[in-house]
């Protein structure tokens, strides 16, 4: 058995087990799910735990099955404040919710740009303003666009960044990674299981692993889910041959043209989930549910029939997906799924 390694958050010091606790899927636990839930993941040995503003009641829940043993853990939080009026009332929220006084890593959330000192927002002021306070200890930010990411991590003004990333990453974003290595940035991973596209968490673990300054943030919302990532702590996957190959194949299969489920295409003029729309299909080859098969999913993806073909979610993709060629790919896959004629079984 391989035990799992620590994980220094680049100049954070911030170190802990490469498992970290994703609070977004909690929201839809209960009160007293959630803080069971996130109880259990400490007693197993996960220390970093993060949330946001805008997860609804994931930062309160946190906040209440930590309050007693708050320096036992690290938590991460998020505002998408634009500006720094917001950000402030967003910071006092997220303190008060997580009845905390202070968060260990406060980032600007999908972050459209590198906010810097002097910019004319206000808002790298206010992220210092708030360091000096003891408010939040280091600064993050998150993004899904390659370029701001890159200039984040170069800047020098940001201790943490967290982006998408998973064995379906390509080489720009493996690049990234070693980028936050020589600038000693912390990176963040989210989205290690692409959306719930990769469905192999071995694979996915065993990709993370092999990168000594990635703290992967998993998505957890059920028992089932805690304890497979638990599992990893004293018997951690190698990335073999084998699992090598696997990878290689789903690269293979997923290349290119698979929506990431971001969101920076929205809201859409015809009223289009598209982060879900999009990628509707392959959930249900992939990861079976029948929740894709409802009657109001069927209402939301009979949606795509008014697409305007504006062109707008494309132009905002950071995939530079072609998003009205892929919508409609959905809703024919999709159509054949009710007509029986695919089997997601």
């Amino acid at each position: 058995m391989v035990l799992m390694k620590d994980i220094t958050l680049g100049s954070t010091g911030i170190r802990s087990l490469q498992n970290g606790f994703g609070a977004l899927p909690i929201q839809r636990d209960s009160t007293e799910q959630a803080v069971a839930l996130l109880r259990r993941a400490y007693e197993g040995g996960m220390t970093f735990f993060d949330t946001a503003r805008l997860y609804s009641d994931s930062e309160e829940k946190v906040g209440i099955a930590f309050r007693s043993m708050r320096d036992k853990v690290y938590i991460a939080s998020k505002t998408m404040a634009k500006t720094p009026e917001a950000f402030r009332t967003d910071l006092a929220t997220s303190l008060e919710k997580l009845q905390t006084d202070y968060i260990d890593v406060y980032q600007f959330h999908q972050a459209g740009q590198c906010y810097r000192s002097g910019d004319g927002t206000g808002m790298y002021e206010c992220m210092e303003e708030a360091k000096r306070a003891g408010k939040i200890r280091h600064i993050g930010i998150t993004a899904h666009k390659i370029s701001v990411a890159e200039e984040a991590v170069r800047s020098g003004l940001y201790e943490t960044l967290q982006y998408p990333f998973s064995y379906l990453a390509s080489q720009k974003e493996q690049e990234l990674v070693t980028l936050c290595r020589e600038k000693n940035v912390g990176f963040i991973a989210m989205k290690g299981m692409a959306g719930g596209i990769i469905t192999d968490s071995r694979a996915a673990m065993a990709f993370m692993a092999q990168f000594d300054n990635v703290m992967p943030i998993w998505g957890i919302q059920r028992e089932s889910e805690l304890d497979e990532w638990l599992s990893y702590m004293a018997d951690t996957p190698a990335l073999t041959a084998e699992c090598s190959a696997f990878i290689e194949r789903e690269r293979a299969e997923l290349a290119g043209d698979f929506c990431r489920g971001c969101g920076y295409c929205m809201p859409c003029p015809a009223g289009i989930q598209i982060n879900n729309c999009a990628r509707t299909s392959l959930l249900l080859r992939r990861a079976p549910s029948a929740t894709w098969l409802t009657p109001k999913w069927q209402e939301e993806m009979a949606k795509i029939e008014g697409c305007r073909n504006c062109g707008a979610c494309a132009s905002r993709c950071p995939y530079g997906l072609d998003t009205p060629a892929l919508l409609r790919k959905n809703w024919a896959d999709y159509q054949a799924v009710l007509a029986g004629k695919v089997n997601v079984g």
